[in-house]
């Protein structure tokens, strides 16, 4: 069988810290639990204030486009309905993802879940900017 691994970061629109740790904990199980009912493989769940990382395995027949979109819609209409935070939440339009060989999976949990550690003395940009040079 085929599996696809894809590191996927997205964040809340104007990059607003609206994702406190309490709010964030609720939010990634509940992503990871609504996500396996609809058949998406959510490995690993973590992020920052302003953004959230998701490890994706992916079968053949999914469509990472459709995928992400999915769990981005999820995600901000529970946050809505569970009225957790004094505002409207929107993600914003794009996102970034990044494909895993099978061998570099654990590796992706760890880093995913270490990001609060790794946000407090580095930005989303600075990690960006790492992976683009690891993919260059």
């Amino acid at each position: 069988m085929v599996l696809l691994y894809v590191h996927v970061i997205w964040t809340v629109r104007g990059r607003e810290a609206l994702l406190t740790r309490p709010v964030r904990r609720v939010l990634l199980a509940h992503l990871q639990k609504e996500g396996g009912e609809k058949g998406l493989r959510v490995l690993a769940a973590g992020g920052a204030d302003d953004h959230i990382h998701c490890l994706l395995q992916l079968m053949p027949v999914q469509n990472l486009a459709q995928v992400t979109r999915t769990l981005r819609v999820l995600s901000a209409d529970w946050l809505n309905e569970a009225k957790l935070l004094a505002t409207e939440f929107v993600w914003e339009e794009e996102y970034f993802a990044y494909s895993v060989s099978p061998s570099g999976v654990k590796q992706v949990v760890d880093f995913i879940g270490k990001q609060e550690e790794y946000h407090q003395t580095k930005t989303l940009d600075h990690e960006l900017e790492r992976f683009k040079e690891t993919t260059a």
